[in-house]
């Protein structure tokens, strides 16, 4: 979609205001525009309760923060056309809708109301696997930039299509892009019978995709590996020296279901980089 806004949900905790620097940068450096939204629950009170009439009301406190917010995008960002929101009702099923529009939608991975427990809860899981857009998860800002992009790749079409935003950002950003391939079988253990197909050349396979998407953009610097172990203490491990790990919400073998199952689950809560979930990208089927 031509000139989608990045959305950041924003509500005051410290990784939110993570989240809001990550968009800002983003949405600078893709030529973007930045929107930041505030997703006030119609179920709370307007004057908390004890509260005295000379204390700010929520409508002011939420004003407050979108300004502050927006203030803060501009200075880390000068060159963002920035834009604030502020709507009411459930978190997630209003992320969802703004990642209609979105061109990613970018979340701490905690907060305060709304946005909490983003990621061990239903809200994170929730908008990462429905999302009609990119999810971005910050949990911790990478340490100085200038780090690879690396992604999480098993030749499935959720995988294509984070292997295609991760070769957006590596332009982008001018980075070099890490391609991790968890193999799905073991070399020497027999196939189960009763489980499907017997197992292919599946690393021969996923070289001859990726030479099809170095030919398809020459200017990106890929670098691809197989990695024998579980996928989430491999990219796990990336992410220490990675600026962005990018993975499919579903998958196969080893990178099976991510945002689904255990191996979502386990980068979200071990990577030392942002995190993108891709269940979309606008244009495919």
């Amino acid at each position: 979609m031509m000139d989608a806004a990045i959305v950041v949900g924003v509500d005051g905790s410290p990784t939110a205001w993570s989240a809001l620097a990550w968009a800002a940068e983003d949405a600078e450096r893709r030529h973007l525009p930045l929107r930041v939204v505030h997703v006030r629950e119609p179920w709370l009170a307007e004057h908390p309760l004890g509260a005295s009439s000379d204390e700010e009301t929520r409508t002011e406190r939420c004003d407050r923060l979108l300004a502050d917010s927006a203030a803060r995008a501009r200075e880390l960002a000068p060159g963002a056309r920035v834009s604030t929101a502020l709507v009411t009702g459930a978190v997630i099923e209003r992320l969802k809708t703004e990642s209609e529009t979105a061109d990613t939608v970018v979340v701490g991975s905690r907060g305060r109301g709304g946005f909490a427990g983003l990621v061990l809860g239903s809200v994170g899981l929730g908008l990462a696997g429905y999302a009609e857009c990119p999810v971005v998860v910050v949990r911790r800002l990478p340490r100085g930039g200038g780090g690879d992009i690396v992604v999480g790749y098993d030749g499935s079409r959720w995988a294509d299509m984070a292997l295609e935003y991760a070769m957006a950002q590596a332009a982008a950003r001018r980075s070099r892009l890490r391609v991790l391939y968890g193999q799905r079988y073991p070399a020497m253990t027999p196939h189960p019978a009763g489980f499907g197909p017997l197992p292919v050349d599946e690393v021969s396979d996923i070289r001859q995709r990726l030479i099809a998407w170095r030919d398809k953009h020459p200017g990106i610097d890929l670098v691809a590996s197989t990695v024998r172990e579980h996928p989430v203490p491999a990219l796990a491990a990336a992410s220490r020296e990675a600026d962005l790990v990018v993975v499919g919400s579903r998958g196969l073998g080893g990178f099976a279901s991510a945002m689904l199952g255990s191996v979502s689950h386990g980068i979200l809560h071990r990577s030392h980089c942002p995190v993108v979930v891709v269940g979309a990208l606008r244009g495919r089927p």
